[in-house]
């Protein structure tokens, strides 16, 4: 089992930073370990924004938060972050980390979700 707490959602203007945050907690020793976030905009389906593999330290990133975002992790806290800069109303939705522990990399997973609102 592993357990995911997102905070950090906010309103902020168009062209700011935010910073999500997400702690973590059980069974992350795994060596297939991914932690990924994923959002979901109204009317719009969840998509996935960024992930962080726990063995190498690669990540990933969807081409339109590219240059923008970085995912990254803090051990001594158990918690992985989502630092966001130059944001777009676009960006604006809940945004969700989850959590994938097995060889075929599906996200099993997932916290309660943040909301990031985007103000133009």
């Amino acid at each position: 089992q592993v357990q995911l707490v997102e905070s950090g959602g906010r309103l902020v203007q168009a062209g700011g930073s935010l910073r999500l945050s997400c702690a973590y907690s059980g069974r992350t020793f795994s060596r297939y370990f991914i932690m990924g976030w994923f959002r979901q905009a109204p009317g719009k389906e969840r998509e996935f924004v960024a992930s962080l593999s726990w063995s190498d330290g690669n990540t990933y990133y969807t081409d339109s938060v590219k240059g923008r975002f970085t995912i990254s992790r803090d051990n001594a806290k158990n918690t992985v972050y989502l630092q966001m800069n130059s944001l777009e109303p676009d960006d604006t939705a809940v945004y969700y980390c989850a959590a994938s522990t097995g060889p075929k990399r599906t996200y099993d997973y997932w916290g309660q979700g943040t909301q990031v609102t985007v103000s133009s």
